[in-house]
């Protein structure tokens, strides 16, 4: 059961992020010109709006992902302040939550607001990322909730939740670290296709 707790994914996801960012600090700390070259950095890699989105959805889905289970747990053990919050006797999963962030940030993106085509600054899309990464976190992490009509988080079937945020999990993360190359290998795939 130890162990078990030890490598528990929302602890993996919190201790990664912790990780980058010990990472920047130590990196901004060492090398001459510190945050100004992590800044540097951070604009020469995220110049496009729409890749700096990509970074900030992520992050806010791992952020919230890790946060989420560590309060569950909390509440399921009875820890700390934390309690299922419910109306009328009905228990209100996360996944509610969830859904209207993700139906909100859709809206926000159909008016275009945050998105390139009517930026003045890049506010608001960072913060309609960050609140589609939570979205995403909330909904996904009761992914087997939905696919069983059920309440299986604590059952095994609940482990489908688990799979579904490591599978979205590991599409943002390609979108972020891969993106550039990704779109070159179509552009190349797609080039040669239309000269033959």
């Amino acid at each position: 059961m130890a162990q078990w707790i030890i490598l528990h994914p929302a602890r993996i996801a919190l201790a990664i992020f912790l990780v980058l960012t010990l990472l920047v600090v130590t990196f901004s700390a060492s090398v001459r010109g510190g945050l100004a070259r992590v800044r540097e950095l951070y604009h020469e890699h995220f110049a496009r709006a729409h890749r700096e989105r990509q970074l900030v959805a992520a992050m806010g889905f791992y952020v919230s992902f890790a946060v989420v289970r560590i309060l569950t747990h909390a509440i399921r053990a009875g820890r700390g302040p934390f309690h299922n919050i419910e109306m009328g006797g009905r228990h209100i999963h996360h996944l509610v939550w969830g859904v209207l962030l993700l139906l909100v940030v859709g809206y926000g993106w159909l008016l275009q607001i945050g998105t390139d085509i009517r930026a003045t600054s890049r506010w608001p899309g960072r913060i309609l990322a960050f609140l589609y990464g939570v979205g995403a976190a909330l909904t996904l992490d009761e992914f087997a909730l939905w696919l069983n009509l059920r309440d299986v988080y604590w059952e095994r079937e609940g482990r489908a939740s688990i799979d579904a945020v490591l599978l979205f999990g590991s599409l943002l993360f390609i979108g972020v670290l891969g993106g550039r190359f990704l779109h070159a290998l179509a552009r190349e795939a797609f080039g040669h296709r239309h000269h033959r």
